[in-house]
């Protein structure tokens, strides 16, 4: 079970911050240092309702756990949105932590899998952005932050191309974003994290 817990001298701020994926190894780490600042978080993550970590989480007064919401599905996307906004009285910061990995070489691989990683990766990230904009440009500091992947930045090797292309999209969203958004008061930056050592087998996918 993932902890995600808010320490009792945290101070509390006004700001809110939304992390997509949020019930995964690195969204719950991404959650737990928004917490430690003092931020109020919503969760919306795929993950069913009654998974562990979602049950955990809920008893966080500070967290709003959006769980069973496909993050590729613009209207569940824009209502869990909606929803966050509605209990923690807007949105400053949007963190998209969630998305998938997959390993195929192209040629016993499966298209299907580049649709999945597209939906996962990218449609998810752009679903979020979407969504909270509006609630991000009533932010006095509107931020958004998208996970990439170093490996999209660098040479592909075989059997990466569906997942770095998508990732490479991601970037993409991100710098078209940041222009977009420039005089708007919002800034919108990527993470570009390595290979992430996990604490058991490794995952085929980040919760999300």
């Amino acid at each position: 079970m993932i902890a995600v817990n808010t320490p009792a001298s945290t101070p509390q701020t006004s700001k809110a911050a939304v992390v997509t994926g949020g019930l995964g190894a690195l969204g719950a780490a991404v959650v737990n240092g928004f917490l430690g600042a003092g931020y109020r978080v919503a969760v919306i993550d795929r993950i069913p309702p009654d998974a562990p970590a979602a049950v955990a989480l809920r008893t966080n007064p500070n967290v709003l756990v959006l769980a069973g919401v496909d993050l590729a599905d613009a209207s569940a996307t824009q209502t869990a949105m909606q929803a966050a906004a509605a209990r923690h009285g807007g949105v400053d910061v949007l963190i998209n932590v969630a998305g998938a990995f997959r390993w195929q070489l192209m040629a016993d691989g499966d298209l299907e899998i580049w649709d999945y990683l597209y939906a996962a990766n990218l449609r998810s990230a752009a679903g979020a952005c979407r969504a909270a904009l509006p609630f991000l440009r009533r932010s006095p500091a509107g931020r958004i932050i998208n996970i990439g992947a170093g490996a999209a930045a660098a040479r592909s090797a075989a059997g990466m191309a569906a997942y770095t292309a998508s990732k490479a999209g991601v970037h993409k969203l991100t710098e078209s974003l940041a222009d977009e958004l420039k005089n708007h008061g919002i800034t919108v930056n990527a993470v570009l994290p390595g290979t992430i050592a996990p604490t058991c087998p490794m995952p085929i996918e980040r919760a999300g």
